[in-house]
Order: C-alpha cells, then sequence, then structure tokens
C-alpha cells in the first residue's frame, strides 16, 4: 500500500480563554479541534463541511502550521509536520499551499500582482528576478486573467478576479495540495461556478490534491470525492461523496442535506425538512456524550441515555464509511 500523500491523526487545537487564574493557568479552554483523523490521497478532493464555528478554518489552519497543534499528528508524505520550527516548515510549506476565504482581506493591496506572485518565489530562493516575472505572467494565463494586468493593483480587480490572484499565488511554487478555506463563500453565485470550474481544471492540469473547507453542501458535491461532516471540532462522518448524499447515516449529515434544496418542485415539496433544535453548544462548555444529543430528534431512540452520558466513537460502517452515532451502532447491533 502506498503512504497517503497527507495523514491527520488525532489532531487537537484548544485555544486558552477567559484570562489567567492562579499560576498563569488558563481559566478555560475552547476546543476548536478535537480529534480529527482522515487521509487524503494524490489528486483526490476531500471535503470538510458543517456549520459556522464547527472547526473546520481551524483545522485547516492547523494542519498548514499556521496554528500550533494541541495534540496529534500531520505528516505529509510520511514525514511528520507537528512540533516543526518555522525553519524545518519551510520546505514542506512549498507542497502546501492556501486559498483563503476572503480575496479581498488576503492580498496586500500595496504590492502589484507582479509583487504578489513573485513574493512566494523570493521567499524559498526560486527562479532570478527576471524568471519570476515571467513565471507571474504564465500564472495569470493559467488563472484566466489577461497577463498584460500583471503591474496592477488589487483594488483595480473584482471580487473574481482577485480571487484568482489569490489561486495563482497558491500555484507559484507547484504544492501538491491545495487548502481550500470557503474560497467562493464571498464571491457573487454567478462567480463562484467560474471558480469552480477553475479549480477543477486546474486539479486535472497539474494533479492537485484539494483539501476543500465549505458550508455550501452543492458545491462540495461538484468538487468532492470523499466528505468528512464537523460538528463542535468532531468528525461525525465520513464517506464518500455518492454515499452521503445518497444515504447519508448520522443525524446531523441528514439535517445539513435537507436544507439544500432541490431542483425539482415536486421532489422538493415532498421531501421532510429537518429543522434543529436550538443552537450550536459553546465549545468552551460542550455537551456530555453525544455533543449532537440536545438538537438530536433520534436521541430517545438509542436505549440507556447513552446519547447524553457516553461520546461515541467514530467507527467503521458498511462500505468505507465511518461515523460517531449510537443509534447506528445499536441498530448494527441489532442486526
Amino acid at each position: 500500500m502506498t503512504t497517503p500523500l497527507l495523514q491527520v491523526q488525532g489532531l487537537s487545537k484548544h485555544f486558552p480563554v477567559g484570562g489567567r487564574g492562579l499560576l498563569g493557568k488558563p481559566r478555560a479552554w475552547l476546543e476548536a479541534v478535537s480529534e480529527v483523523s482522515f487521509n487524503l490521497e494524490r489528486g483526490q478532493s476531500l471535503g470538510l463541511v458543517g456549520e459556522s464555528g464547527c472547526g473546520k478554518s481551524t483545522t485547516a489552519r492547523t494542519i498548514i502550521g499556521l496554528h500550533p497543534s494541541t495534540a496529534g499528528s500531520v505528516k505529509l508524505d510520511g514525514a511528520e509536520l507537528t512540533g516543526l520550527s518555522r525553519k524545518a516548515w519551510l520546505p514542506h510549506r512549498r507542497r502546501m499551499q492556501m486559498i483563503f476565504q476572503d480575496p479581498y482581506g488576503s492580498l496586500d493591496p500595496r504590492q502589484t500582482v507582479a509583487s504578489i506572485l513573485a513574493e512566494p518565489l523570493a521567499i524559498h530562493g526560486l527562479a532570478k528576478p527576471r524568471e519570476r516575472k515571467l513565471r507571474a505572467l504564465a500564472l495569470l494565463d493559467a488563472v484566466g486573467l489577461n497577463p498584460r494586468h500583471v503591474n496592477r493593483y488589487p483594488h483595480e480587480f473584482s471580487g473574481g478576479q482577485r480571487q484568482r490572484i489569490g489561486i495563482a499565488r497558491a500555484l507559484a511554487l507547484e504544492p501538491d495540495i491545495l487548502i481550500c478555506d470557503e474560497p467562493v463563500s464571498a464571491l457573487d453565485v454567478s462567480i463562484q461556478a467560474q471558480i469552480i470550474n477553475l479549480l477543477k481544471d486546474l486539479q486535472d492540469r497539474f494533479e492537485l490534491a484539494y483539501l476543500f473547507i465549505a458550508h455550501d453542501l452543492a458545491v462540495v458535491r461538484h468538487l468532492c470525492d470523499e466528505v468528512c461532516v464537523m460538528y463542535l471540532g468532531r468528525i461525525v462522518e465520513r464517506a464518500s461523496r455518492t454515499d452521503l448524499f445518497e444515504a447519508p447515516q448520522h443525524p446531523y449529515t441528514r439535517a445539513l442535506l435537507s436544507a439544500v434544496p432541490l431542483a425539482d418542485p415536486e421532489l422538493e415539496a415532498q421531501r421532510r425538512r429537518i429543522v434543529l433544535e436550538g443552537d450550536v453548544p459553546s465549545p468552551t462548555n460542550p455537551p456530555t456524550g453525544c455533543a449532537f444529543h440536545p438538537r438530536c430528534a433520534d436521541r430517545e431512540r438509542v436505549p440507556g441515555g447513552k446519547c447524553s452520558s457516553e461520546r461515541p466513537k467514530l467507527e467503521p460502517r458498511e462500505g468505507e464509511r465511518v461515523n460517531a452515532c449510537h443509534l447506528e451502532r445499536a441498530a448494527n447491533e441489532a442486526s
């Protein structure tokens, strides 16, 4: 068996909150990400979905080293990344690049496009200045922008064009993995489709692997091969795109999919919408047992009150999917 390109095992990231107490210890911890595990293969697209605040972006930033991890392991081609110094991280960072959500805030307004695209090459000591300029022209052409605009500033471009510049910057170092942090959520709907199609074309052209973070499940269904569903910092279900969208198993996944409108009016009128109770709990004080149980309509079907007292493990189910649900486990044991 070949080693996965990216291996994430038991990754956790907790932030101190509420100030400091005696002996300088934090008064409380915000559990933004807890025990997240998955593999990403070469050329594969893995979607990370869930409500806002569930830990998707923190997971991405911890994987790429923008946040130090609290626990767990991140391996790139078998090489351990957690705990590396900034200098030791540098060669690995060439292979993992990030596309940020905000196309306005992620570009330096004082730099020209040429400077923005040449900067990664300069940091890594690649190519001479003239070669960097030629590389910038080629990158603009690759993302569908006019190379003649290479000396313009970010404010001279639209939001969709700025995101194309952000994609070009991420491609400058010829990475193996692009981490896409909701790259289309800040764009007009008409522009979103263009960017998604661009990402798909670039993946085929450069054999890229994508870790794609989104809350728009229609986008994930179009782009991703496998999907991880997160709730309150944990993965609650992981399955192939087909399995997840055609037969979701976790109650939270079913609720998310029920909120996606269908193009067929007759089917839309027939299906039952699942409306979740209450709000997402605070990650500083998560519920006992299953974090989803206060909002789950199926909790009464699990014998012994396990949903409120015992945290379900992320376990293999039928096929290659895994999920963390006491109801699914009870159903499997009964059969």
